[in-house]
C-alpha cells in the first residue's frame, strides 16, 4: 500500500497563508516638492559653476540652429553637403568677427573724445550741484555727488568695457570653433532625431518644438532689432550725436534682452548726448529712444514673440533674471532659448507634464 494513503501515516500540514506584501506607503507630496527644489537649486549651482563653458556653448548651439535651415536650402539646390556646411559657417564667422571688430573700432574712438567734454562734465555737476543745494541739501553731500561724476571714472568704466570685448572676441575663438564642430554634427544628429522617431517619438517632438520656437524668435528678434537699430542710428546722427553706428549697433544686440534691453542701450547716447548738447539733447534723445523702443520692443514685439515661442511676459521676465544670475550677459541675450529648452526637456518630453505648457504662455506656440 502506498504510503500516501496508509492509515498510519501522520495528516498532511495544511499549507500556510502566504503573507501578504505590505504596501508601501506613498511619498508625501510635500516632500516630493522639497526634494525637485532641492534638486533644481543644486543644478542651478552647477550651471553657475560652469558657466563659462556653458554660455558660448549654447551660443554656439543657437547660431548653428538658426544657421542649419540655410545650409539645408542649399543643399536642396544641389550643393553637396560640405560645401554648404562650409558655406554656412564661413558666414557665421565673419558676421561675429565683424560685429566685434565694429564694437571694439568705435569703443576705442569714443574712449578718445570722452576728454573733449570734461569742461561740459564740469559744468553739468555744477548746475546739479547747485539745483540740489538751493533745495537744502548739505554741502558735503552734494559735494560727494560732485565727485562721483567724474570723467576720469567714466573713461575707466569704459576702458573696463572694451577690456571685456576684447576678451569676449577672445572667448569667439572658442565658440566658433563650437559652431564648426556643430555645424560638422548637424546632419548627423538630424538622421540620429529620424531614427528615434518610431522609438522616441515624444524626445523627437520635443526637440523640434525648441528648434523651430528657436529659429521663430531669432527671426523676430532679428527683424525687430534690425528696424529698432536703424531708427536710433539715423535719429542719433541726425542731432549728432557722437558715435551713432555703436549706440545703433548696441541697440541691435539688446533687442534680444527681453523687456529691459532697451533700458541698456538708452543710458551710453543719453549720457554722451547730454554731454555734447546739452539738456535738451539729452531729453529729446530720451523722449525720441522711449517712444521708439516702448512702441516696438514693448507693445508689438512682445505680442509677436509670444505668438512664435508661446511664453507669457511674466515667463519672459522670470527666464531673463534667472539666466542672468546663472551664466550672466550671454543668459540675458539667450534667455528664451535657454528657457525653450528647458521646457522642451522638462515638459514637453513627457505627456504627464504637457499641462504646465499652458502655465508657460498664454497659448500654444503658433505653427512653423
Amino acid at each position: 500500500m502506498d504510503a500516501m494513503t496508509s492509515p498510519d501515516a501522520p495528516p498532511a500540514r495544511p499549507a500556510r497563508p502566504a503573507r501578504p506584501v505590505a504596501a508601501t506607503p506613498p511619498v508625501p507630496r510635500g516632500v516630493l516638492i522639497l526634494v525637485a527644489l532641492a534638486a533644481g537649486f543644486v543644478v542651478a549651482f552647477g550651471i553657475h559653476l560652469v558657466s563659462g563653458i556653458l554660455g558660448p556653448l549654447f551660443l554656439a548651439l543657437v547660431l548653428t540652429i538658426a544657421a542649419f535651415p540655410v545650409r539645408n536650402a542649399m543643399v536642396r539646390r544641389g550643393l553637396p553637403h560640405w560645401l554648404g556646411t562650409l558655406a554656412v559657417v564661413v558666414a557665421i564667422y565673419l558676421g561675429v568677427v565683424g560685429l566685434a571688430l565694429l564694437i571694439v573700432v568705435s569703443g576705442a574712438e569714443l574712449a578718445g573724445l570722452l576728454p573733449q567734454y570734461a569742461d561740459n562734465l564740469t559744468a553739468i555737476v555744477a548746475d546739479i550741484t547747485n539745483w540740489f543745494a538751493a533745495r537744502g541739501v548739505k554741502p558735503e553731500q552734494t559735494q560727494a555727488l560732485a565727485s562721483s561724476l567724474d570723467l576720469g571714472r567714466a573713461s575707466a568704466v569704459l576702458t573696463s568695457l572694451l577690456s571685456d570685448i576684447l576678451s569676449l572676441v577672445t572667448n569667439l575663438v572658442f565658440v566658433l570653433a563650437l559652431v564648426l564642430f556643430s555645424a560638422m554634427d548637424a546632419r548627423g544628429f538630424s538622421e540620429t532625431l529620424t531614427t528615434l522617431r518610431t522609438e522616441r517619438p515624444a524626445f523627437v517632438s520635443a526637440m523640434g518644438s525648441f528648434t523651430h520656437g528657436t529659429r521663430r524668435y531669432l527671426v523676430v528678434a532679428t527683424v525687430f532689432g534690425a528696424i529698432v537699430a536703424v531708427f536710433d542710428t539715423l535719429f542719433l546722427w541726425y542731432i549728432g550725436v557722437p558715435g551713432a553706428l555703436l549706440w545703433g549697433v548696441l541697440a541691435f544686440i539688446t533687442n534680444y534682452i527681453p523687456n529691459i534691453g532697451f533700458l541698456i542701450g538708452l543710458v551710453p547716447p543719453a549720457i554722451l548726448a547730454l554731454l555734447d548738447g546739452g539738456w535738451g539733447s539729452f531729453v529729446l534723445v530720451v523722449v525720441v529712444y522711449s517712444v521708439i523702443n516702448l512702441i516696438i520692443q514693448s507693445v508689438i514685439q512682445p505680442k509677436v514673440v509670444g505668438d512664435a515661442v508661446g511664453l507669457s511676459a511674466l515667463v519672459t521676465i522670470l527666464s531673463l533674471v534667472v539666466w542672468s544670475l546663472l551664466i550672466g550677459a550671454v543668459g540675458a541675450v539667450l534667455a528664451i532659448p535657454l528657457t525653450l529648452l528647458v521646457k522642451a526637456l522638462l515638459v514637453d518630453v513627457d505627456p504627464d507634464t504637457r499641462w504646465l505648457g499652458g502655465l508657460l504662455g498664454d497659448r500654444p506656440a503658433s505653427p512653423s
